[in-house]
């Protein structure tokens, strides 16, 4: 019984959802470590795993620091995001008019390249936290728009038909049949805009800014400093993570009654 009871904790160990991730990390690494040895890469072109750490050791509370103005410019462009898409979503999705005049105008604005438009926002709004939050924005408006609409027009007419002959409010409506149903496909297009929205913030750094992790790493390039660009990517793909992360707990506590989180409950029990 002990011998089964240790086997069942091992195995379930070895199935949380942090190992498998960090065990394939543990073997990048080594397997990094090794190419840049066996092949004699430059250090010039690859760093070694362990002067990137090195760099974490003596330099991480000053990476720390500069991951705070981008942390920032992320959370500000992605609650914009938020704000303004999920209730333009609404609009298109309830007006056939609303959508012939915006749909083609959100798409257009998708094939401009926001690093040509981050120098006219720094011109436009100085270079203060404004064009890093406008750019994280810009980014992350889109996919919370096009997942929003998708998730409004997929309910079912009938749901609405019943929710009317019940003499509900079109408010009551909207929070009892429209949201809900949408709300699925809304955190799919907010998990991608918050790992778009870092991009956006580090695009605004390139362009004009005296801290954050962009200007890390910009200098970092210039002065050809590759442990601590490596670094700096690395903390910038962390803090991509972790929000990410964050949104799909959200998720995950707002909808229990997801098909998606009722299959997950089944195969943790």
């Amino acid at each position: 019984m002990a011998a089964r009871r240790s086997k069942r904790t091992w195995r379930d160990v070895f199935e949380a959802g942090w190992v498998r991730p960090f065990g394939l990390m543990l073997l990048i690494l080594v397997l990094w470590e090794v190419g840049v040895r066996v092949f004699a890469i430059p250090a010039y072109l690859v760093p070694k795993p362990i002067d990137v750490i090195a760099v974490f050791i003596s330099d991480g509370d000053t990476l720390l620091r500069q991951s705070v103005p981008t942390l920032i410019a992320t959370l500000g462009g992605f609650a914009l995001s938020a704000v303004i898409g999920i209730p333009l979503a609404m609009l298109i999705a309830g007006s056939r008019t609303v959508e012939a005049y915006l749909y083609p105008l959100l798409v257009f604005s998708q094939s401009v390249p926001k690093v040509a438009i981050a120098p006219l926002l720094v011109v436009w709004f100085g270079f203060g936290m404004a064009p890093k939050v406008i750019t994280a924005f810009l980014l992350g408006f889109f996919p919370v728009v096009v997942s929003g609409v998708q998730g409004f027009k997929s309910v079912e007419p009938d749901m609405r038909d019943l929710a009317r002959s019940m003499k509900a409010s079109w408010l009551q409506t909207f929070a009892y049949v429209s949201l809900p149903h949408a709300l699925p496909a809304i955190f799919s297009g907010l998990k991608v805009a918050v790992t778009l929205a870092v991009v956006g913030a580090v695009v605004g750094e390139f362009v004009g800014a005296n801290s954050g992790i962009g200007f890390v790493l910009q200098r970092s390039i210039g002065n050809f400093e590759l442990p601590t660009m490596f670094a700096a990517l690395i903390l910038l793909a962390l803090i991509g993570v972790v929000l990410f992360w964050i949104v799909d707990l959200v998720e995950r506590l707002m909808l229990p009654w997801h098909a998606s989180q009722r299959t997950e409950i089944a195969a943790t029990a």
